[in-house]
Parts: C-alpha cells; structure tokens; sequence
C-alpha cells in the first residue's frame, strides 16, 4: 500500500524561485500532497505559489525556519502523513533527487534520512561549490558530531531531510526555533531514533537573498557549538522495552 506523503517547502521571500520549487516537487513526486509554509513574506510568496498548485498556508508573521518546519510537522501528523520531505523554497534542493532518500529509508530503516552535499566522490566539492568559510563551519559541526555521536556525519546542516512518522510525531511536538538543522541530529541520538545519510547534488541560491548574514553566521556558530555540548550532557531516553 502507498505510503501517504507530505512535501514541505518552508518560504520566506522566495517569489523568485518558488514557483519553479512547487513544479519541480508535483513533477518529481507523483502522489505526493505539497504544501508551501509562507513564513511571514512580504512578497508575493504566497500567491506564485497557489498559482503553480501547491496548498499554501501562511504564518501570521515571521516564525524563522524552525516555527515554519514544525508547522510542517504538525500538518503531517495531524494529516496522517506517514512520510514528509523538507524541501527549502530557494531552489536549492532537487525535488528529483527524493527518491534516493526514499530508498536509503526503505533499505536502513533510519528514521531521518538527510541528502547531503559532501558524502561520496569528490566530498561534494564537485556539487556544491559554497565558500570555503562556509565549507569550514560545516566540516567543524560534522566533525563534532561524529565523534560525539559515533556515527559518520557529513552534511549536519543540510535540510534536505526525509522523515518517518516516528521523526514526525518528535519533532510536531519539539522543534528547535533557530537553526535547528545541527540540534535535530543531536535530538534523534537522544530519543534513539536513526539517522542516514545519501549523497545528493544542491544548487547554489540563483534569486532572492539568504536570511542568514554574516553577523548571523558568527551567531550561528556560537548558538550550534553551545547548543552541541549542552546536548551532548543530556541523557539519552531509556530504550524501549517491549511487552
């Protein structure tokens, strides 16, 4: 039976891109319900969106990317949505390429599945071509995280990301507020849910402006680094035992 599936795609500002987002995902993803979480914009977001097919809803003002993501979970699990993609409004994340998350959930049995643009050949210098400042914070968090947790991580801050019901039923409840990508991760450890990862190509940003300035990265990096080694102190939840 086909798994009831929810696309996500968290906007702010994007009437440039998003349109040609919306087309990509009813294209790439047959059978799958679309919604766009206008986060506040002051553009016309909202109405680009409608007109290329997908439901939209709208924040009454500017949540920031985690209150618009968790408004996404809370619509998949209130739907019943077995599965839900985050794909960001930017034109950053290939809608074509959920398939090979799909099938890293199906055949591991993670619990998240993240694309990630620095995991195979080359180490993703050949798929996405960000500054290497940008390039450095990201190596530094991924560093962080697998010794800590373990595990190989790449791409912690990727939010190219596959989710189960699982991960849906965590994450309507708790989400992270700002910049959450790096804290989800830790969250998952937390509550023994598991994570994988695929190697997935992401464009560069071609119209609109990031959220995220320079001031807010230096913020950014504190914030997460913090956010890591408080995380980290916390206890794991107690395994589930079964009856």
């Amino acid at each position: 039976m086909t798994q009831r599936s929810l696309a996500v795609i968290p906007a702010y500002n994007e009437s440039g891109s998003i349109a040609d987002v919306v087309e990509s995902v009813r294209r790439d993803l047959p059978g799958w319900d679309a919604v766009v979480i206008d986060d506040g914009s002051e553009d016309r977001t909202a109405e680009r969106a409608r007109k290329a097919g997908a439901l939209v809803i709208r924040t009454p003002y500017n949540l920031g990317i985690g209150g618009a993501v968790q408004t996404g979970f809370i619509l998949a699990r209130e739907g019943g949505y077995e599965r839900m993609v985050q794909v960001d409004g930017d034109g950053q994340h290939e809608a074509s390429e959920v398939s090979a998350l799909e099938q890293e959930m199906a055949t591991s049995g993670a619990d998240m599945v993240c694309g990630s643009r620095f995991l195979g050949e080359g180490e993703g210098n050949d798929r996405y071509p960000a500054p290497i400042s940008r390039r450095t914070g990201i190596h530094i968090f991924a560093f962080l995280l697998s010794v800590f947790l373990r595990q190989r991580i790449t791409d912690p801050t990727s939010g190219f990301r596959l989710y189960n019901r699982r991960a849906i039923e965590l994450f309507a409840e708790d989400y992270p507020h700002d910049y959450p990508e790096v804290e989800v991760v830790l969250m998952l450890h937390q509550h023994r849910l598991e994570m994988a990862e695929v190697p997935v190509k992401m464009n560069l940003r071609t119209e609109g402006a990031s959220s995220i300035s320079s001031g807010k990265s230096a913020y950014y990096m504190i914030k997460v680094l913090l956010a890591l080694f408080v995380g980290l102190l916390r206890a794991r939840k107690p395994e589930r035992r079964e009856d």
